[in-house]
């Protein structure tokens, strides 16, 4: 009988859910304010215990994708990428972007690229004393950390973590049928759309995510029925429903150029991105990088993400791994702690040594 492995435990989980709130457990780690800004807000996490630090751990910021809400790190207790660095006694950062209102319709890539990562990175570093920092990036927050390093040469960075960060677009089968009618139009019909909306509102970006994983998507009920016995499997299921209801809204402008430059054209795929003022090239990154994929992920498949083992030309090192799950939970699934998380460690441990060459600077004050 579906569910009924252990009627028992089912009943009670099924009461849980439905009548006393549910299971997960979302409380989100504590933390501080740090710095703010137009789309940035930057918080240092609360340690776990006094004396929890490690001394020698260089300082550690979390970067997460546009649209997305930045609980993709915090997900809920046990499935939280930021309560493990914590444990670890890691000094963890995160910059958030907050809602974005159809008044931001013009930011572009150059916002984020040039002021908000880059802003979010020397706040940290100014906070952990100088250090220089670690950057861990989710999707396009991988993607922008890098791009960031590009504009900005001197930032204060020791090296850089990617999960399920795509930079081949070609090998994403979720845009290929769309390629061919792009191409007949130009791209005029999405173009016209994202302009009169003034980008991708929320609800869209949230089926966006849905059709990725459409399998699972539309298999939910058959699986939270068969797996009533599962707490963490129906915790994990709640926890990630309340991530999928928080998506934010993508800027039009920064829309426009994902859709016309990573999508339609490809442009990144060569390591370059053509800016309103200059050309970004990855060849310029000069950290040690790390890009983990997801076996499962059908937004960055593997031989996308690892694409950019080909454009880093001028990274000391470059170390692409893949670990189980989907988009998201290649990061934060209930597998990630014996697979990503112990990847992520051994990196942030090999790159500690990179210290003590960042340049500690007064962040830019940018006039509107």
């Amino acid at each position: 009988m579906l569910g009924l492995h252990n009627p028992v435990t089912a009943a009670v989980n099924l009461f849980d859910t439905t009548v006393r709130g549910g299971l997960a457990d979302t409380r989100r780690m504590p933390s501080a304010l740090i710095d703010e800004g137009p789309q940035r807000r930057v918080h240092r996490y609360l340690p776990l215990s006094r004396g929890g630090r490690r001394a020698a751990a260089l300082p550690v910021l979390l970067v997460p994708p546009l649209a997305a809400p930045a609980i993709c790190f915090d997900l809920r207790r046990g499935c939280s990428l930021a309560e493990h660095l914590l444990q670890r006694g890691r000094e963890t950062y995160l910059v958030d972007y907050g809602p974005v209102r159809f008044s931001d319709r013009s930011l572009g890539l150059e916002h984020w690229i040039e002021d908000v990562v880059p802003n979010a990175v020397l706040a940290a570093s100014e906070d952990a004393s100088g250090r220089p920092v670690q950057l861990v990036g989710w999707c396009l927050g991988g993607i922008l950390s890098l791009l960031a390093q590009c504009a900005d040469a001197e930032l204060p960075v020791a090296s850089t973590a990617l999960v399920a960060s795509p930079f081949d677009f070609t090998r994403v089968p979720l845009i290929a049928p769309l390629r061919p009618v792009a191409a007949v139009t130009q791209g005029q019909i999405v173009t016209q759309l994202y302009r009169a909306l003034g980008g991708a509102p929320a609800p869209l970006v949230k089926r966006g995510y849905q059709l990725a994983g459409l399998d699972k998507y539309v298999m939910k009920p058959w699986t939270i029925a068969s797996n009533l016995h599962d707490r963490e499997l129906l915790a994990q299921i709640e926890a990630v429903d309340e991530f999928m209801d928080a998506m934010h809204a993508f800027p039009g402008r920064t829309f426009g150029q994902l859709y016309h430059r990573f999508f339609r054209a490809n442009d990144l795929a060569n390591g370059q991105l053509a800016l309103s003022d200059r050309t970004l090239d990855l060849a310029d990154v000069r950290v040690p990088v790390l890009s983990i994929a997801g076996r499962g992920d059908g937004i960055a498949p593997v031989a996308a993400c690892h694409h950019v083992g080909e454009l880093l030309t001028g990274a000391p090192s470059v170390q692409l791994e893949t670990a189980p799950g989907g988009h998201l939970g290649v990061l934060t699934g209930r597998a990630a702690r014996g697979t990503t998380w112990v990847l992520l460690d051994r990196f942030l441990a090999a790159h500690e040594a990179v210290r003590g060459s960042a340049r500690r600077r007064r962040r830019p004050v940018r006039v509107a």
